[in-house]
């Protein structure tokens, strides 16, 4: 295969289309735990219960099609190699949680890869809903349609006075996680990161790293979520996250200029000797990797690097993951093969912008 055939098939199609503030919000997403009525949850339901869940959204749901959202596959992970559920894992169509169920789990996808309904994860349904850019709004108008197509054939665990019921008591309620990724260099360049993060938390949100919960945040990039779900519409949630996200998107933008203005020469000799690593590196690890791809992307959206595509971060934070790196190379790397492998899929991929 080609490296532009294993781009073009690795890198989910709504992922190459620019959204809204896109120099500084990647992506939005909207997540939504439901649980059918009257079946144990997942963390104790028998086995024959979850598999007739399984049964239920193969008979239902598969090759299925939901407005522009084309026919649905039903991807068991028990037909999965180790890479292939690692792949699936770095592009943000399943947990982590999921993969280790092997014997029930599954996932529900959409053609375009915006749509991922994890199925027998912790809670009987996880609704997964992604647009490029900020975008919370429509990915929630488009999640809650999706539910309610759900929701003709499924009948929910619900309280009149809790709310959706689900297995871990910080998703009662709506259910609803809210999230965007946000590309932060100059926040954390200037300090200001440690500062706000805490601020961040005392409104009822969270920060974390690209890959969620106990991740770090690589290359800069953070994911600002909602942690409330009980007592607040889904409209509120939302709302509240947007105010966060647009005020850290002016203050990103306010930093840049900042230093731009303060050390310039400095920022951009930062910018092209990261730029001089990844065009010549024979070996580099993921950590070093993603802080020159940060780099990288500030200078594209400066206007200092003007023949790379702006979503060359995203495509590369993925396309570097170890379970690509080893799809790639169609076998099993040590870790120290997985760093020369980096370097040389990157030097590559930057080359096919200059051909």
């Amino acid at each position: 295969m080609s490296l532009q055939q294993f781009i073009n098939e690795a890198i989910s199609p709504w992922m190459k289309e620019e959204g809204p503030d896109s120099d500084i919000v990647l992506s939005s997403r909207i997540r939504l735990a439901r649980n059918f009525d009257q079946v144990p949850f997942p963390i104790s339901a028998s086995r024959g219960s979850l598999n007739k869940i399984l049964e239920f959204f193969q008979q239902q749901f598969e090759k299925q099609s939901f407005g522009k959202y084309k026919s649905f596959e039903i991807v068991p992970m028990s037909s999965l190699e180790n890479i292939q559920k690692r792949v699936l894992v770095e592009k943000h169509l399943v947990s982590p949680n999921l993969v280790d169920n092997t014997e029930s789990g599954a996932a529900l996808i959409s053609q375009n890869e915006q749509v991922s309904i994890m199925i027998n994860e912790e809670d009987h349904i996880r609704i997964q809903l992604y647009y490029p850019g900020f975008q919370l709004d429509e990915a929630l108008d488009q999640a809650s349609k999706l539910d309610d197509w759900l929701e003709e054939k499924i009948t929910y665990a619900f309280d009149e006075k809790r709310g959706y019921l689900t297995s871990c008591p910080t998703n009662v309620g709506t259910g609803l996680r809210a999230s965007v990724m946000m590309h932060l260099p100059a926040l954390v360049m200037t300090q200001q990161m440690n500062r706000i993060i805490p601020a961040i938390n005392q409104l009822g949100l969270v920060v974390r790293g690209i890959y969620g919960e106990g991740s770090e945040a690589l290359g800069n990039i953070f994911q600002i979520s909602n942690q409330i779900t009980l007592g607040k519409s889904e409209k509120d949630i939302v709302e509240d996250l947007k105010s966060v996200v647009q005020q850290l998107t002016e203050q990103e933008r306010n930093a840049r200029k900042r230093v731009m203005n303060n050390s310039g020469i400095q920022l951009e000799d930062k910018i092209f000797r990261s730029y001089g690593v990844l065009t010549n590196s024979r070996i580099i690890q993921s950590k070093e990797a993603s802080k020159c791809l940060s780099d990288v992307r500030l200078g594209i959206d400066l206007g200092l690097i003007q023949h790379i595509p702006k979503t060359i971060l995203n495509e590369l934070m993925i396309l570097t993951q170890p379970g690509f790196l080893q799809q790639y190379a169609k076998k099993t790397l040590t870790p120290d093969e997985r760093d020369v492998r980096r370097a040389t899929l990157i030097r590559e991929r930057l080359n096919l912008e200059q051909s």
